[in-house]
């Protein structure tokens, strides 16, 4: 495996159900971004931002962008695991790169999915610092993604490249 591809410790894994494909025979995208969300709420238990912690705390995580790739097309019954990757942090916000791929087969991904997350205080309904332990657990995510290349997806933005004429 290359390294571009190591798994950190979170590893999300689901299977694609019948209901989740479209006319075209494969995963709705919607589908992915279930998947994507569900990993999300994977690195929310990690980090110490389950449902009783957010309770407790009164604070959670919005998303506030997104951007979906979508390479490969994956079919109902099918196997998927998502890695997840802590890109950025700051006090407020979190920058998560999650990679799906086929179950077992890690050097094919399917999809990409880079967020922006901002931490809320419920009860305010604004953006707040997040709990220190919730950074520290950030930062030490931060610090094993840094020891990784970068996705070459990360960053990127939607455009119709253009060749010169």
């Amino acid at each position: 495996m290359d390294a571009v591809n190591q798994p950190l410790p979170i590893r999300h894994r689901e299977t694609v159900q019948d209901a989740w494909v479209d006319y075209n025979g494969h995963m709705n995208v919607a589908y992915y971004v279930l998947v994507f969300d569900h990993a999300t709420d994977g690195l929310f238990d990690e980090i110490g931002l389950d449902a009783a912690s957010r309770d407790a705390m009164g604070g959670s995580a919005f998303v506030v962008e997104s951007h979906v790739s979508y390479l490969n097309e994956v079919m109902a019954s099918e196997g998927l695991e998502v890695d997840t990757r802590v890109l950025d942090v700051d006090d407020k916000r979190m920058r998560v790169f999650h990679r799906m791929f086929r179950a077992g087969i890690e050097q094919e991904t399917v999809a990409t999915n880079e967020l922006l997350l901002i931490y809320i205080d419920m009860n305010a309904r604004r953006a707040a610092a997040m709990p220190a332990d919730v950074r520290g657990r950030l930062d030490a995510l931060k610090a094993a993604s840094d020891r990784l290349p970068p996705p070459p997806e990360a960053g990127r933005s939607i455009a119709i490249g253009r060749r010169p004429k």
